[in-house]
């Protein structure tokens, strides 16, 4: 539901829904719902982050389980963001940009990547060195590339 949400404020204030930056959940009002960006590699599950742990990047506010977990993304944000600013990965491989749920996800090639759905998830993991290339040929054109 929040992915929806989403997506929805996203169409609403842009005519593209393209994010430059990383959009705040409307209304956890941080990014990925309020979720820990870390835990989903330490952890391989989402958590909700702790108001007491916040860092400001990529035109959001994130929040973290833990002062480790925040003091890791502050020296590496890249590495534990999710790719194509949280846009789904197969969708955006297939040449359109939807909310991806923070939810529904995969750790491909040591990044985080977002799905819209389970079945896109799946289709995205049977083949996906190749939609990964063809995902971020498509994050350029749609604008799922963060501006950072």
């Amino acid at each position: 539901m929040p992915a929806a949400i989403l997506f929805l404020c996203l169409l609403l204030q842009q005519a593209t829904a393209r994010p430059e930056t990383f959009v705040p959940d409307p209304i956890a009002g941080y990014a990925l719902g309020g979720h820990d960006p870390v835990a989903y590699f330490v952890d391989r599950k989402p958590r909700p982050g702790s108001k007491k742990f916040e860092f400001r990047w990529g035109g959001a506010e994130w929040i973290f389980v833990n002062q480790g977990n925040l003091e890791a993304f502050r020296k590496a944000p890249e590495v534990y963001a999710p790719l194509f600013a949280g846009c789904g990965g197969f969708a955006l491989a297939e040449g359109y940009a939807t909310a991806g749920n923070p939810f529904i996800f995969a750790i491909v090639d040591g990044k985080l990547v977002f799905f819209h759905s389970i079945v896109n998830r799946f289709l995205f993991l049977v083949n996906s060195q190749q939609l990964m290339a063809d995902a971020a040929v498509q994050a350029e054109k749609t604008g799922c590339k963060p501006q950072l």
